[in-house]
């Protein structure tokens, strides 16, 4: 029962509305105050909706949300419904009332972005380290192995990526972090106190796993826990962020290494702490409300929407599942559901998304730039490469602030673009004669071109739009196999880039990476859908109802 105030006539009576819904949630016993107006100047309160799921219910104009993370989550996000005579307030689905956020998700996507740090800190450690470890473990002069001591992470992340998504389906999200935690703690141990190559490429292999699985993990744990789909793309592209900060971290940690040799193994070192403080905070951090309702558990998935959100969005959230999940108790995909007819389309873009982003030519740069700056003749190379990481930093942000402005779509073809033209200069700087005095400017400013075009859109929304595209029982499996073609290239770029180099010549390697950029553009022009200001649910059914 809702007791309400009628004025009719300037006089006042107080009427009961009878409405149906299941009161036994706390978060509806209790809901904020608010205003429906009907006919007649009847003012009922304790009861809100969104208009857009009302027949004949007309929005008027409210306070909108406040710019920005802070008023997202915490803003005022009231609005009066003018119901016409077709509506009756018992109609009104108490299920879905909504109220303003007072919870929080953001300390949460710190813990996990640990794993993004260590994403991106794991792939750029070995830059200025390499040639220096390979003189203490007896490899200088045989380029195979060193090759390997690079690319054996990758394939330790190419097994990662795809256990990953099994782990998070069947534990959980958290609980998987936490074990994730142990192969990055001891890979880091054993690449750090390594005295010979196999020791090296052991630990290596181990942080290659660790790193696999979180790179699966991170997006889509931050995916499923952000609520607000207005700021879903800017505190998504944080993961891409992080790696970017863990890649700077490491690119910064070489610099002591020309005044001290056997600085690396403190490089290695390091990355141990961080592993640790993400199996710690991951103990205390909630597991995601969507893996715990589609495991049937309810009570625990309105527990962790309360510590997220907060007791006052626990009936919007639980609705917005169920919604998802009305007409289909499907249990979760197995692999060869997602070569399925109904699937096949959706997975395949999310592979090539990450396939273009590995063979446009990223990783040689994070794994070799400090090696083609000293081929240019530039004396500070390790400062250098560390500078091509600040721009990395610089560039995603912005691409933060303009995820869900631009959408993803336009960023990735922006982004691509930008790639094609800077790897073109890259190539002419190498072979235009008329250029050979300022080939080495030019190789620095065209890398921090490409590095800076690369965050804007090739580096940050892949893993924010895979998520997002893939139906919920395919979700973990789906962006698991993506990220497996991204580790399989990425192992062979980074097995193979400086033998390619010597036998065809940077020139021609980079004049392959721009065409593989202009291809992207072509490709995603015509298969990436936009996903900006819809919330997975959305996209999901209307990916559905066009399949």
């Amino acid at each position: 029962m809702i007791r309400c105030v009628v004025k009719c006539g300037g006089q006042q009576q107080h009427v009961v509305v009878a409405a149906r819904g299941d009161r036994k949630s706390p978060a509806i016993a209790a809901p904020p105050p608010a205003t429906v107006r009907m006919p007649g100047r009847v003012l009922c309160c304790g009861m809100r909706s969104r208009g857009a799921d009302l027949a004949g219910v007309e929005m008027a104009a409210g306070p909108q949300p406040q710019g920005g993370v802070s008023g997202l989550f915490r803003g005022p996000r009231y609005s009066r419904v003018r119901a016409t005579a077709t509506v009756d307030p018992e109609d009104i689905p108490l299920e879905k009332v909504q109220a303003k956020s007072s919870g929080s998700v953001l300390p949460y996507v710190g813990v996990a972005c640990l794993g993004a740090i260590l994403f991106g800190y794991h792939l750029g450690v070995v830059n200025g380290a390499l040639e220096y470890l390979a003189k203490d473990l007896g490899i200088a002069e045989n380029a195979v192995l060193q090759g390997w001591v690079v690319s054996t992470t990758l394939a330790g992340a190419t097994a990662g990526s795809f256990t990953g998504g099994a782990l998070a389906d069947k534990f959980g999200r958290t609980r998987t972090f936490i074990l994730d935690a142990i192969p990055l703690a001891v890979g880091a141990f054993l690449s750090a106190t390594a005295h010979d190559v196999r020791t090296m490429i052991i630990g290596r292999l181990l942080a290659g796993i660790g790193i696999g699985i979180s790179s699966a993990l991170v997006p889509l744990y931050i995916s499923e826990v952000i609520s607000p789909t207005e700021i879903r793309g800017a505190l998504g592209s944080v993961n891409q962020l992080f790696i970017c900060i863990g890649i700077l971290a490491a690119l910064v940690a070489g610099l002591p290494l020309a005044g001290n040799p056997a600085w690396w193994r403190t490089m290695f070192g390091i990355s141990i702490v961080p592993s640790i403080l993400l199996a710690l905070g991951m103990a205390v951090s909630p597991e995601s409300p969507r893996w715990l309702f589609q495991q049937g558990k309810l009570s625990q998935a309105e527990t962790a929407i309360k510590k997220l959100y907060g007791r006052e969005k626990v009936a919007e959230v639980m609705y917005d599942l169920k919604a998802a999940s009305q007409g289909s108790s499907e249990p979760d995909a197995g692999w060869l559901d997602l070569f399925s007819k109904r699937y096949w389309k959706v997975v395949s873009v999310g592979a090539a998304m990450f396939l273009f982003q590995q063979l446009a030519g990223i990783n040689a740069v994070v794994y070799y730039s400090t090696s083609v700056f000293r081929s240019a003749g530039i004396a500070s190379d390790v400062a250098a490469s560390a500078l091509v990481g600040a721009a990395n930093v610089f560039g995603t942000m912005i691409a933060s602030s303009l995820m869900d402005k631009q959408g993803r779509k336009s960023l990735l073809i922006t982004s691509f673009s930008g790639m094609a033209a800077s790897m073109l200069l890259l190539s002419l700087s190498f072979t235009w004669k008329a250029l050979a005095p300022y080939s080495g400017p030019l190789a620095v400013a065209g890398t921090v071109l490409y590095v800076l075009s690369f965050a804007l859109g090739a580096g940050p929304v892949p893993a924010l739009l895979l998520p997002e595209i893939f139906a919920s029982r395919i979700r973990a499996k789906a962006v698991a196999l993506s990220l497996g073609m991204h580790w399989v290239s990425n192992f062979f770029i980074g097995l193979y880039f400086l033998s390619v180099v010597n036998k065809f010549g940077i020139s021609t390697v980079y004049l392959g990476f721009a065409s593989v950029c202009a291809l992207a553009v072509v490709y995603i022009a015509g298969n990436v859908v936009e996903t900006k200001g819809r919330s997975l649910e959305e996209i999901e059914r209307a990916l559905s109802s066009a399949s």
